[in-house]
């Protein structure tokens, strides 16, 4: 299986990079999983909800080219559908089984996706109500993809 992480904006905390790297590592006798980094915009501290939507636009433009046809994409977003660790190694195990072998998830930036992005979604998934930090995110995603395939290969994970 392929695994993309198609996110808005660069990790600037060292930390996080080696979080998401040493999941990575963990991963590869799993899956390949890349991380594609699109260009944020600039957004200034008082922006109107015109100006949030045309922010979203662009980045959306940046994200749409680097989505092909025969993905199966996987926006994250706050009232995306819930899943608990088991339901979501489950669900990532179904989309294999069924030939979905390109899995692309999603990371919006500051101001969250365009509903351009939404719309292309496969599947909408949420971790929480909570907002995260979007750098964070890719660090809770990794880990969760990592504890998914220990669950499907009937592997220990921490409960």
């Amino acid at each position: 299986m392929n695994i993309t992480i198609l996110a808005v904006g660069k990790i600037k905390e060292s930390f996080y990079r080696e979080a998401i790297a040493e999941y990575r590592k963990r991963l590869g006798r799993y899956c390949r999983m890349e991380i594609i980094e699109v260009a944020d915009e600039p957004a200034p501290e008082k922006v109107s909800p015109a100006q949030e939507d045309a922010i979203r636009e662009k980045e959306a433009g940046r994200i749409l080219k680097r989505l092909r046809d025969n993905s199966f994409v996987i926006t994250l977003e706050i009232t995306g559908k819930k899943y608990d660790s088991e339901k979501f190694a489950r669900k990532l195990e179904n989309l294999g089984l069924s030939g979905k072998s390109q899995l692309v998830f999603v990371i919006g930036g500051s101001l969250g996706l365009h509903s351009s992005v939404s719309e292309r979604a496969d599947l909408k998934l949420s971790f929480s109500d909570m907002t995260f930090p979007h750098q964070l995110m890719r660090v809770i995603l990794a880990e969760q993809i990592y504890r998914a395939f220990r669950i499907i290969n009937g592997e220990p994970y921490h409960k």
